[in-house]
């Protein structure tokens, strides 16, 4: 087995080799075959300008140019020596399976990125995200003359920080597939490629949500003194800072008040601390088919809305969503996603990259990103996530 690692910022082994490559100019490692304006068949790459440009969604990205490898210098030339192009469109194709695959029901992430969003930064250069907590400073005097002086109070800060971990999945096919493709005798199969977006999508979801363990990396708080607790990846369910109930009323579809009171009361500890919304209601699972079910008042039979209908006329709850990877017992979670106390650290785009190994016979692909959750510890208190349980 081949040891990949990086001593002293030299790459040993092709993957190390590979992954340093990503941080300066991917497409490097993508090289493509395209037809000229002659209608000759050549090789591509598509670089990074140095500029940055906003996209359809809204989302600040590098801007590319398409550069034939013959033009580009010798040093770059060589570093694609070693990967096996495919065609432009099945470049295109393989992006849109592994992306398309990172999309489906992973509602946790993409409301937190699509509603705090931090990107447009080389997250894959850095190894944490710094960010500080700072206090709630100030006081006001009321007077008749404006002559009583206030008192200076600075803000004081805490230093914190997270975590930037790579999530990856790897995947290849044989030289000998890919010649039978190129040579137009039967398409290229890229569900491996697909099944790599999923399982990347599926790492950063659970993540998010809290039911995978999140990295720990760098000060601890028995470590560096600048530092304030301890740098790791929490979820919504394993964040220190969340407030917690545990006398939910476990669902049986005759008792559907009962789950409207819980409902109730998390939003009533959000307001207490000071959280007025909008909220996302997130439930576990087993709460599906009871959403869907009749609500009714005690003592009557009169169905006239479900039970889903009658939490969402609340009117500080934004919706409803079930978490398909929050599957243990009955929980569920308020969260009103500020971007004050929540970002979705979005450093990389999921991104596919080749490399070739014994002898040239096999074709290795890695699809990689870097998509955090990034829960900020408050000065004090705590953050607007109400994560409640049966027990």
């Amino acid at each position: 087995m081949m040891t990949n690692y990086v001593l002293n910022g030299d790459a040993h082994g092709d993957m190390a080799e590979t992954a340093l490559m990503v941080q300066s100019n991917p497409g490097l490692w993508r090289p493509y075959f395209d037809k000229t304006k002659q209608g000759k068949w050549k090789e591509f790459v598509d670089l990074r300008t140095g500029k940055m440009k906003v996209n359809k969604r809204g989302e600040l990205r590098h801007e590319l140019e398409k550069v034939s490898l013959d033009d580009l210098p010798g040093s770059l030339r060589r570093m694609t020596n070693n990967v096996t192009s495919l065609r432009k469109d099945q470049w295109i194709q393989l992006d849109r399976k592994v992306v398309m695959a990172t999309r489906q029901r992973l509602r946790a992430w993409e409301d937190l990125v699509s509603s705090a969003p931090i990107s447009g930064f080389d997250a894959y250069s850095k190894l944490t995200y710094e960010y500080e907590a700072q206090s709630d400073p100030g006081e006001a005097v009321v007077d008749m003359d404006v002559l009583s002086e206030g008192r200076h109070d600075e803000p004081t800060w805490k230093l914190r920080s997270i975590p930037l971990p790579i999530t990856h999945s790897d995947f290849w096919f044989s030289d000998r597939r890919l010649s039978v493709s190129r040579n137009g005798g039967t398409p290229l199969d890229f569900i491996q490629g697909e099944a790599a977006g999923r399982r990347i999508g599926e790492m950063v979801e659970r993540t998010t949500i809290g039911t995978e363990t999140g990295v720990v990396y760098g000060p601890t708080s028995s470590g560096d003194a600048r530092y304030d607790g301890t740098s790791q990846v929490r979820g919504y369910t394993n964040f220190d800072y969340r407030i917690t109930k545990t006398d939910l009323t476990t669902p049986t579809g005759t008792n559907p008040e009962a789950v409207m009171t819980d409902v109730l009361e998390m939003v009533d500890l959000m307001e207490t601390n000071g959280f007025f919304g909008p909220y996302f209601l997130y439930t576990s699972t087993g709460y599906s088919r009871y959403l869907r079910d009749d609500y009714f008042r005690s003592g009557s039979t009169s169905a006239v809305r479900l039970l889903r209908e009658r939490i969402l006329a609340i009117d500080s709850i934004q919706d409803i969503r079930r978490l398909d990877f929050l599957t243990s017992g009955y929980q569920m979670l308020l969260v009103q996603i500020d971007p004050e106390y929540m970002n979705g650290l979005n450093g990389m785009e999921v991104t596919v990259v080749q490399w070739d190994s014994r002898g040239g016979l096999r074709k290795n692909f890695i699809a990689m990103c870097i998509k955090v959750p990034l829960l900020r510890a408050p000065y004090n208190g705590v953050a607007p996530i109400v994560h409640a349980t049966t027990s």
